[in-house]
C-alpha cells in the first residue's frame, strides 16, 4: 500500500448548502491529495442558510460521498463542530449524552481535539467561533453580518463570470478584498488570533489549528503556533501536515473547465 501524500489534512468552512461554496475545487483537491487523517474543522454544512432556503446541488452531495468513502477506506476522519453546523449539539440531544465523543458512522463528531504532530507538538484543533465576540454576545449581529456576507458572495459570482468571459483564470474575491483592507475587519482578525493564541498558551499546547474567519494564516503569536486553514468559499485553502510534522497551507487553484465536476 502506498504511503498517503500527507499525514494530516485540515479543512474548514466549506459551507455546503450555499451558492458561495467552491465544491468543485474541493473535490479536485481531495482527488489529488491523500492523507492518513482528515480533520473537518467546522462549518462543513451550512445549516443556517439551509434553514432559510434549500440549496443542494449534485457537487455538494458528491463532497459528502467523497468524505464518507475516505473514512470507509481507512482515513481517520474527525469532524469538529462549527457555528453554522451545530452537529454536536443536535446529536447530543438525540443520544442524550453531554461532553462525550459521538460517532456518525466512521466519522467522530467532536467539540475540539488535541492533535499530536509527527514531530511531537500538541495542537488544539477547534473551529474558533467561541473566540468571536459577536458570536458570544450578539448573535443577532452575526446573523445580520451573515446576510451581508451572502450578498458579497453573490456579487463575487457575477464578477467571476465577467472574468471568465474576459479569459481570466485568476480567482479574485470581493469579500476577501474588503475584509483584508477595512481597518475594523483587520482589527477583528488580529483580536481573534490573539485571543485564540492566549487560550492555547493557557492550556499548555504548542499551537492551535482553527477556521471560522475565512482567513488562511500561519504564524507565531507570543510563542504559540497559530494556523488557520482558511475556507472553501473565498480562498480555497487547506492546511496539511507532512510526514515529518511540517505544516503548510496549500492554496488550490483549478482550471475553469472544472467548474462543472459531477463525480468523485
Amino acid at each position: 500500500m502506498n504511503q498517503a501524500l500527507y499525514r494530516s489534512i485540515f479543512i474548514s468552512d466549506i459551507h455546503l448548502g450555499t451558492r458561495g461554496c467552491q465544491a468543485e475545487s474541493l473535490l479536485d483537491f481531495l482527488r489529488q491529495h491523500s492523507c492518513e487523517q482528515l480533520f473537518l474543522v467546522g462549518d462543513i454544512v451550512d445549516l443556517w442558510r439551509l434553514k432559510i432556503r434549500w440549496y443542494w446541488p449534485k457537487s455538494h452531495n458528491t463532497v459528502i460521498q467523497k468524505i464518507l468513502r475516505m473514512a470507509r477506506a481507512g482515513v481517520q476522519v474527525r469532524y469538529i463542530r462549527g457555528n453554522h453546523d451545530p452537529l454536536f449539539e443536535l446529536l447530543s440531544e438525540l443520544v442524550h449524552v453531554e461532553g462525550a465523543a459521538i460517532a456518525l458512522g466512521d466519522i467522530a463528531i467532536l467539540e475540539d481535539y488535541v492533535h499530536q504532530s509527527a514531530d511531537g507538538k500538541h495542537f488544539w484543533v477547534i473551529h474558533g467561533d467561541q473566540f468571536d465576540a459577536a458570536m458570544r454576545y450578539a448573535q443577532w449581529l452575526t446573523r445580520l453580518g451573515d446576510h451581508g456576507y451572502t450578498l458579497l458572495l453573490w456579487l463575487n459570482r457575477h464578477l467571476q463570470r465577467v472574468f471568465r468571459a474576459l479569459g481570466m483564470r485568476r480567482r479574485w474575491s470581493l469579500s476577501a478584498y474588503i475584509k483584508y483592507h477595512v481597518k475594523k475587519a483587520v482589527q477583528f482578525i488580529n483580536d481573534y488570533e490573539s485571543l485564540l493564541a492566549e487560550e492555547t498558551l493557557r492550556r499548555g499546547y504548542d499551537g492551535v489549528i482553527c477556521g471560522h474567519i475565512h482567513h488562511p494564516e500561519q504564524k507565531a503569536i507570543n510563542g504559540v503556533l497559530y494556523y488557520n486553514d482558511g475556507d472553501w468559499v473565498e480562498s480555497c485553502t487547506a492546511l496539511v501536515e507532512h510526514h515529518d510534522g511540517r505544516m503548510e497551507i496549500i492554496h488550490w487553484v483549478v482550471p475553469l473547465a472544472l467548474d462543472n465536476i459531477q463525480a468523485a
